[in-house]
């Protein structure tokens, strides 16, 4: 393949355009199209202060408060998202885990579900020192209790057994899904239905607030996982080989799940559930360019982003005016990909490592 000889520089600098142009593509494509002369001149008054005549205020406030958030939101969602699949792929070893599959997304659904419901309530009040954050802390404890259960029953004498974890990630996640629906049951009108949106993921809530806070810890979250690319590395060999190799298999486990459940529950609490892209974009950049956790990380952000903004613009257009909830498109395309690649490792011959 082409780019099995390509440099990785030359790849992030291409996909790095790839997505600077698709930011401003993002940004003018929905149910009412911004042409891009008016993009310049609104980006020209903006950026030097100047009073440019016959501008649409309108299109203008739709841009800067409504396109650019949502179109900011989806590359750092996207990008973390699949930096997710990257590193629960290396923790685990095999190219089928990602967060939808294993319960973290279900957990961290069920989680701002909760608050949905009972935000209102007394008992809740007493947490209001957490402010706006009430309901990511509470869609991270969901996350993390799903993710650490899948774990522990799938795990045994050092080892992570497949079969056992997407086993333990299927009742996990229908006994998250089975508690959001109890929620949804129970709740008023307008919670039931933000629920119901919810689940299925949309862009449609973003904010630049909203933007700012998911962009500070999914920032710092890569960053910290990119510290741990070498012990990530040392994983993809075996366990005991990388306690060989001087790795604290279990410390470096524990933290590393820690820190992606946080990134998982940050995103999955401000747009919803969306599944199945930390299991494409990694597996695509594995097939052009390898399993090195040093650059497929950074590689797995950028074509996160632009698969996320890609599949947004097919979201907001596909029935326009109305909007289709982008959760069915990722699972529309990402389901039959699921599939393909678990025919595949059950056909492989090889009992551990890598199938891509």
């Amino acid at each position: 393949m082409i780019f099995k000889k390509t440099k990785y520089s030359t790849l992030y600098t291409v996909l790095s355009v790839i997505l600077v142009l698709l930011i401003f593509v993002s940004a003018r494509t929905g149910a009412v199209n911004i042409p891009y002369d008016q993009i310049y001149d609104f980006l020209y008054g903006k950026i030097f202060g100047a009073e440019i005549p016959g501008v649409n205020k309108i299109n203008e406030g739709l841009f800067y408060y409504i396109r650019l958030p949502r179109t900011f939101m989806c590359i750092i969602v996207g990008a973390g998202l699949s930096v997710s699949g990257a590193l629960m792929q290396s923790l685990f070893r095999n190219p089928i885990v990602e967060p939808g599959i294993i319960g973290t997304s279900a957990g961290a659904a069920f989680g701002a579900a909760f608050v949905f419901v009972f935000g209102k309530m007394d008992f809740m009040g007493r947490m209001v020192f957490f402010g706006d954050l009430l309901l990511p802390v509470a869609a991270f404890f969901g996350a993390f209790i799903a993710t650490m259960v899948v774990y522990r029953f799938s795990s045994s004498f050092g080892k992570v057994n497949i079969t056992t974890m997407i086993l333990a990630g299927m009742a996990v996640n229908a006994m998250a899904a089975g508690g959001t629906g109890f929620l949804a049951y129970i709740a008023r009108d307008p919670q039931a239905r933000s629920i119901t949106f919810w689940n299925l993921g949309t862009f449609s809530g973003a904010d630049w607030k909203s933007v700012g806070i998911v962009f500070v810890v999914t920032l710092f979250c890569i960053i910290f996982i990119l510290r741990y690319s070498k012990q990530l590395n040392a994983l993809q060999l075996g366990e005991t080989e990388a306690g060989y190799l001087g790795v604290n298999t279990e410390r470096t486990k524990i933290i590393l799940i820690i820190v992606n459940t946080l990134m998982v529950s940050i995103a999955t609490s401000f747009v919803g559930v969306i599944s199945f892209v930390g299991l494409v974009v990694p597996h695509l950049l594995r097939l052009m360019k390898g399993s090195d956790n040093r650059y497929l990380l950074i590689g797995s952000a950028l074509l996160g982003g632009i698969v996320m903004a890609l599949a947004d613009m097919l979201a907001r257009v596909i029935i326009a005016p109305a909007e289709m909830p982008i959760g069915i498109i990722t699972a529309f395309v990402g389901a039959p990909f699921f599939l393909w690649l678990l025919n595949k490792s059950l056909r492989s011959h090889r009992k551990e490592g890598f199938y891509a």
